[in-house]
């Protein structure tokens, strides 16, 4: 028995109708066209793979937002891909073997088990860009920069950037001797910027003083170009591999302040995102009428090994449904035009028909008995016959 509502979809899951699909495909092809043009070459990974290959490195982050299920012919567990770059990580290191830098870019649907609090959706449709063999910051302002030319060609207006490093974590915590455990308890409360359950957190294990202070400092170093000096200060007691992170910060940020000078650019350094995943460098771009972050990404390191060939990776992913609901030229185009062509057999009408299709018009024709002329159906012009010859006319 059909169920009443059948055409309900369930939550976070949506359909996208011609006029937003049209729009969501010509972008697409537009960024794709832009990413060869920086040599980045198309890959399309698998919808459903296993799951050890989508958890790959990421398991901590991934594994809740990952709908898992039994493959009937193997018996092995499957997932449904909720984030791509394992997978373009996996073509790299397995498939691809270069000795050289490799740049790769996707897309496709991914699907979560969940939707962000901010945005319902649990199928967005990643796009992205992925560059590995490289472990210097040039790789990282790259694909920075490949970010914000994508979101410059979007039309997405007023973008802010924020960079962070998960690497200055990582030193405090190597330097204060935390076990895995109290660094992930220490994670979850930098993640909330819980100030007064860090001060609880810090006074409960046996730190040395100038410890203490670097990581209660840590949530109140965001903002501008100011934050690197007064990290500078705080972390004077730090080892050489944080302080080695303040200064790729700089070194990145300035740069890109010399290609896109009025681009704002602020740091937090207690931004976690992918802490699990990322080994270094993270970033994200936001705009104002969006409450998160509408591009993100980051280096992660040696990602590759579990597939044979651990090699530096740093890149970045959007949801294309997002960047499109964006565009600020969205609808401004040059109008479609649309023929109508009536409903006969007849050959010359028919050679007329393939030759407009062939340079690029939409031709519509009629079917027997059907309801609506060609302007009920958004037609412009409509073939009319006179002296045996097929002509355009336009509609009034």
């Amino acid at each position: 028995m059909q169920q009443k509502d059948s055409w309900l979809l369930p939550d976070g899951i949506e359909e996208i109708l011609p006029a937003d699909a049209k729009h969501l495909e010509s972008l697409r092809r537009r960024l794709l066209d832009m990413f060869a043009c920086w040599g980045y070459e198309l890959v399309i990974p698998p919808f459903i793979d296993f799951l050890d290959s989508l958890l790959t490195g990421s398991g901590h982050d991934l594994d809740p937002q990952t709908f898992k299920l039994t493959d009937q012919l193997s018996g092995e567990m499957l997932g449904v891909r909720a984030d791509m770059t394992p997978q373009v990580a996996r073509i790299d290191a397995h498939h691809l073997k270069h000795e050289w830098p490799t740049r790769l870019c996707y897309y496709g649907t991914v699907l979560h088990t969940r939707g962000d609090p901010l945005e319902k959706t649990r199928s967005p449709l990643q796009i992205g860009a992925e560059l590995y063999g490289h472990a210097g910051i040039d790789s990282d302002i790259e694909v920075i920069r490949l970010m914000l030319e994508m979101l410059a060609l979007t039309g997405v207006l007023n973008v802010h950037l924020d960079l962070g490093h998960v690497g200055i974590y990582r030193s405090l915590s190597r330097q204060a001797g935390l076990s895995p455990a109290q660094e992930g308890e220490l994670f979850d409360v930098l993640q909330r910027k819980a100030r007064p359950e860090l001060a609880e957190w810090i006074a409960s294990y046996a730190l040395d003083s100038d410890l203490q202070a670097m990581f209660l400092a840590l949530p109140l170093l965001n903002g501008g170009a100011e934050v690197i000096g007064k990290a500078r200060q705080v972390f004077a007691q730090a080892d050489a591999d944080l302080k080695q992170a303040l200064a790729d910060l700089e070194t990145i940020a300035g740069r890109l302040a010399r290609l896109f000078p009025s681009l704002p650019v602020s740091f937090d350094l207690a931004e976690l995102r992918g802490y699990h995943y990322h080994t270094g460098v993270v970033f994200a771009a936001f705009t104002p009428s969006v409450g998160r972050e509408i591009a993100r990404g980051g280096r992660y390191d040696n990602i590759g090994g579990v597939f044979g060939r651990a090699r530096p990776a740093t890149g970045f992913s959007a949801d294309l449904k997002l960047l499109a609901g964006l565009d600020s030229v969205k609808g401004h185009g040059e109008p479609e035009n649309k023929i109508f062509a009536p409903c006969l057999d007849d050959t010359a009408l028919a050679e007329k028909i393939r030759d407009l299709r062939a340079v690029g018009n939409t031709v519509i024709q009629q079917l027997p008995g059907q309801a609506g002329d060609g302007a009920a159906m958004g037609c412009t012009a409509v073939l009319v016959q006179e002296n045996q010859n097929w002509f355009i006319k336009n509609l009034a």
